[in-house]
């Protein structure tokens, strides 16, 4: 039925064609042919509705073998005009194919350029921040040293964030999958985020073990070193905890970062790792987030073929879990970093 319909719209010109055929030989007979006798009429329609029924089923049938093939053509991946399938306006499409991947190159190729100018700016902002926390050291004062102190530590992070996000935008993302030790890697983390951690005095409990995983240990540093930051940046005034400890289940470790802060709406819970989405603890002024961080981390833990779970109660705890799978596949290919 709803090919039918589908045919009506597509094909009611030519269905109009053959009423207004009908119509013309009708009038024809009647005021120009006095003496035409009306047995004629009836045959020559009998005559012209068996050609014009020929004439719509077979369009009809041609309408059908067309509409699967465009089915067909809908469910695959590629381009339905370098399949070398015929199909109606197939040379249009290829031309409008040739035009528009013309654009997205010129499109490449710029944002290559940006993000190599970026990732430039960042290596050249390291050198006067380095000089900045040597001369923040020769500061007499302590408290004008502190709080130049944490400037310093939030501008370093922000511009490591930014050449990360380079190098993920990248087409060259450099992935590299082996054998790592998770303490190591939380060590590692933790060592990055102290200065926040020391400053908002932080009771901090860490248990992993001697677990190895496969992973990007560069990667895996980044993750941690957001969720971290987040644990640093939405803890409470009074006895902020951070806790990180890693549990082994049949093919599976997974590896806990929890903290007691603000926790996460329930609401917010399904969207956290929206691009740019912050959350009701943003809008109500007192935190401030480009909701990014978790973003990128979720998108970095996918392509290394890890999963990010995050679970929460609001105002009491927020906890999240990386699941690293037993991978045998590189087995032991790559030696324990």
């Amino acid at each position: 039925m709803e090919l039918i319909l589908a045919y009506g719209k597509k094909r009611g010109g030519n269905i109009g064609f053959v009423v207004l055929i009908f119509a013309a030989f009708h009038s024809y007979f009647f005021f120009f042919l006095q003496d035409g006798r009306v047995e004629y009429l009836l045959y020559l329609d009998f005559l012209l509705l068996i050609l014009s029924l020929a004439f719509v089923i077979a369009d009809y049938l041609q309408f059908v073998r067309s509409q699967k093939l465009l089915e067909e053509l809908m469910k695959q991946k590629g381009l339905a005009c370098r399949m070398g399938i015929p199909f109606e306006n197939q040379n249009l499409s290829e031309h409008d194919v040739r035009i528009l991947e013309e654009q997205l190159e010129s499109q490449f190729q710029e944002n290559c350029e940006l993000q190599d100018y970026v990732a430039k700016w960042c290596h050249e902002m390291k050198l006067p921040l380095s000089t900045g926390f040597l001369i923040e050291e020769q500061i007499p004062d302590s408290r004008l040293r502190g709080a130049m102190r944490e400037q310093l530590e939030r501008m370093n992070q922000q511009v490591s964030s930014l050449l990360s996000g380079c190098r993920l935008q990248s087409p060259l993302f450099d992935l590299q999958v082996r054998r790592v030790s998770l303490k190591e890697c939380v060590r590692t983390s933790v060592h990055n985020n102290q200065f926040f951690l020391i400053q908002k005095r932080f009771t901090l409990s860490v248990d992993v073990g001697e677990e190895m995983v496969y992973s990007d240990p560069s990667w895996l540093v980044y993750v941690l070193d957001q969720l971290i930051y987040n644990a640093v940046k939405y803890a409470k005034d009074s006895e902020p905890v951070l806790k990180l400890w890693a549990k082994r289940e049949k093919q599976t470790i997974r590896l806990f970062v929890e903290d007691h802060g603000v926790g996460i709406p329930t609401g917010d819970l399904p969207r956290i790792f929206e691009k740019g989405f912050t959350g009701q603890n943003c809008h109500n002024g007192k935190y401030k987030s480009t909701g990014m961080g978790l973003y990128m981390a979720a998108k970095i833990i996918k392509r290394m073929g890890h999963e990010l779970l995050v679970e929460s109660e609001y105002g009491v705890y927020s906890r999240f879990c990386i699941v690293f799978q037993e991978n045998e596949f590189f087995g032991n290919s790559f030696p324990a970093v």
